[in-house]
C-alpha cells in the first residue's frame, strides 16, 4: 500500500477531521434495533473508508484485511473490525450520502483557509467502471441474449414445476436485485430511450428551421439533415419568386411609361434561381442516401454488465470502459465541483460545472474561506468550445480554441488567427483573446490547475477504476474518492495539522 504520510500521524488527523464533519447521512441509514449484532459507528465506518481510498485501497476484501494488519487501519477500526460484506455494502450508500460528505469537507477545508477561486480550472477525466469493453453488444446482439435467457428461464421453470410444483421455488433465495437480464433489459431501454430522444430532437430542429424558413426568415447555416431537402425546395420557391416580382416590376415600370433600368432576366435564366436549382437537387440526393447512410454507420452499443457505462476514447488512442469526470479545481488544488458523466464529450457539462463551482465558491466563502467566494477567471480547454459556453451566463472566462501550442504559434507569427475563420464572432472574439499576452499568460494555468488533480488522483492516490456499476452509485464512489483527496489535499499542503483542528474544535 502506498503511504502518503506517516501512517500514525495522518491516520490521527483524519480520525479528528471526520469528527468535526456533519455526518448525519450516514446515521440516518444506520441500522438499530431488530435481531443482530449492532451496527458499526457510521463515523468509524466513513473514516476508515476516507483512510482506505485516501491510500488507493478500494478493494473490500483488502480493507478487510488491512484492518487486521496494518496498524494505521487498526487505530481507526478501535478494534471493532468489519469485514468485507460489511464494508461493500456500507460503500453502497455513497450513492445518497457522497454529495453531502463532500460538501462538509469543502466547508472543513474553507475554515482551514483552502479554497482560493480567483482562477478555476475545468477539465474532464476519463476514470474506468467496473466492465469489461468486452461486454458492449450491439442492440440486435442483446435482443438476441435477451432471447436466449428468457428461453432458458422457461425450460428451468418447467424443470422446478415439475420437482416441486407450480409456483413453488424449492429455496427461500429472495433474488439477485440486479440481476444479469435485468441488466440486459436495462441496456436494450437506454439504447431504444437514446434513439428516441435523438429523433425527437432531430425532428424538432427540423421543424424549427423549416417554419422560420416558411416565415421567410431562414436560420444561418447548413439546415437539420432531416429539413435539407424541404428548405432547398423553399429557397428554389423564394428564388423564383424574387426573379418573376422583379421582371413584372420592370414590365410596370415600362407600362407607366419610365425607361430606367435593364430588363432583368426571367427566373429560367437566373444565376440564384439556378444555384438553388442545383442545391435542391443535391439535397433530394443526400435524402435518398440517409437510409442507406444510416445502415452503414457503426451500432449503437451497450454493456450487459454496467448498461450506464460507455466506451470512452482516451488520450494516446484506444478506449476504456467507464465514465466521463468533469472537475472544477481551485488554484490551492481543491476539487469544488465535480460530476461523473456518461458523456463520451466534455462540451454540454460546462455550464452546469460553473454553477455548481459558483455556488460550492460561495458556500465556503460564507464558511469563513479566503476571498469573496466569486470566481475571477474560468479556464477550460477547447473540448468545452461553443458559442454557448461562451455567451452563457456566469464568471469570465477563457476558452481554448484549439490547442495552446497551436494558439501560441499562431500569436508568435502574426496575431492570431483570422477571425473569419473561426465562424461564429464569439469564437473569433475568443480566438483574438487567446492571441494576446495576457490571455496567453492566463490561459497558461489551465494544464496546471486542471490537469494536476487528475494526475495525482490516478497516479499518486491509485484511483484508477471504480468498484461499483451503475451511474449513480458509481457517481457516489467518485464524489467520496474526490472528497478523501481533497481532505488528503489539506493534510499534505500543511493546512490540517493538530493546531488547526484543536482551534476549529474550539
Amino acid at each position: 500500500m502506498r503511504q502518503w504520510l506517516p501512517s500514525g500521524h495522518a491516520a490521527h488527523l483524519v480520525i479528528e477531521a471526520v469528527a468535526l464533519l456533519d455526518t448525519s447521512a450516514f446515521h440516518a441509514r444506520r441500522r438499530t434495533g431488530g435481531a443482530g449484532a449492532a451496527g458499526y459507528d457510521p463515523d468509524m465506518m466513513v473514516t476508515l473508508l476516507v483512510w482506505a481510498y485516501a491510500n488507493g485501497v478500494t478493494s473490500s476484501r483488502r480493507i478487510e484485511r488491512l484492518c487486521q494488519q496494518d496498524v494505521a487501519f487498526r487505530v481507526i477500526c478501535a478494534g471493532h473490525l468489519p469485514d468485507h460484506v460489511t464494508i461493500a455494502r456500507f460503500r453502497q450508500q455513497f450513492a445518497e450520502t457522497a454529495v453531502s460528505l463532500f460538501a462538509q469537507v469543502l466547508v472543513l477545508c474553507a475554515r482551514l483557509g483552502m479554497g482560493q477561486v480567483g482562477t478555476v480550472a475545468l477539465d474532464g477525466t476519463k476514470i474506468a467502471g467496473n466492465a469489461s469493453a468486452g461486454a458492449n453488444r450491439t442492440e440486435e446482439g442483446l435482443r438476441k441474449l435477451a432471447a436466449e435467457m428468457a428461453a432458458r428461464h422457461a425450460a428451468a421453470d418447467a424443470e422446478e414445476d415439475a420437482l416441486f410444483g407450480k409456483g413453488k421455488r424449492g429455496d427461500d433465495d429472495p433474488g439477485d436485485p440486479h440481476t444479469r437480464e435485468e441488466r440486459v433489459a436495462a441496456a436494450i431501454a437506454s439504447l431504444e430511450q437514446e434513439r428516441e430522444a435523438r429523433e425527437a430532437a432531430e425532428r424538432a430542429a427540423a421543424e424549427a428551421n423549416l417554419q422560420a424558413a416558411r416565415a421567410g426568415a431562414p436560420g444561418a447555416g447548413r439546415p437539420p439533415g432531416a429539413a435539407r431537402a424541404e428548405a432547398a425546395r423553399l429557397r428554389l420557391e423564394r428564388e423564383t419568386a424574387a426573379a418573376r416580382a422583379a421582371v413584372q416590376a420592370w414590365e410596370a415600370r415600362r407600362a407607366a411609361g419610365s425607361r430606367r433600368g435593364r430588363r432583368p432576366v426571367p427566373p429560367e435564366a437566373s444565376a440564384r434561381v439556378r444555384r438553388a436549382a442545383a442545391w435542391l437537387e443535391k439535397a433530394q440526393a443526400r435524402e435518398a442516401a440517409r437510409p442507406a447512410a444510416a445502415a452503414g454507420r457503426e451500432p449503437a452499443r451497450r454493456n450487459v454488465t454496467d448498461p450506464a457505462s460507455r466506451l470512452m476514447p482516451v488520450r494516446g488512442g484506444g478506449f476504456i470502459q467507464g465514465y466521463n469526470a468533469q472537475n472544477v479545481t481551485s488554484e490551492d488544488g481543491l476539487v469544488i465541483a465535480t460530476r461523473l458523466t456518461a458523456d463520451t464529450t466534455d462540451t454540454r457539462w460546462y455550464e452546469p460545472m460553473i454553477k455548481d463551482a459558483a455556488a460550492a465558491a460561495a458556500m465556503m466563502a460564507a464558511a469563513g474561506g479566503p476571498g469573496d467566494g466569486i470566481i475571477g477567471l474560468a479556464l477550460a480547454d477547447a473540448g468545452y468550445l461553443s458559442v454557448r459556453n461562451l455567451t452563457c451566463e456566469g464568471p469570465d472566462r477563457l476558452i481554448a480554441t484549439g490547442k495552446r501550442r497551436d494558439l501560441e504559434k499562431a500569436a508568435r507569427a502574426g496575431g492570431g488567427r483570422d477571425p473569419g475563420q473561426e465562424g461564429e464572432p464569439p469564437i473569433a472574439a475568443m480566438a483574438a483573446r487567446l492571441a494576446t499576452e495576457d490571455g496567453i499568460a492566463a490561459y497558461r494555468q489551465r494544464s496546471h490547475l486542471g490537469e494536476t488533480f487528475h494526475g495525482d488522483i490516478k497516479h499518486n492516490q491509485g484511483i484508477r477504476r471504480l468498484t461499483v456499476r451503475g451511474l449513480p452509485r458509481a457517481s457516489g464512489e467518485w464524489t467520496f474518492a474526490t472528497a478523501a483527496r481533497n481532505l488528503r489535499k489539506a493534510i499534505t499542503s500543511g493546512h490540517l495539522t493538530p493546531q488547526a483542528l484543536a482551534a476549529l474544535a474550539g
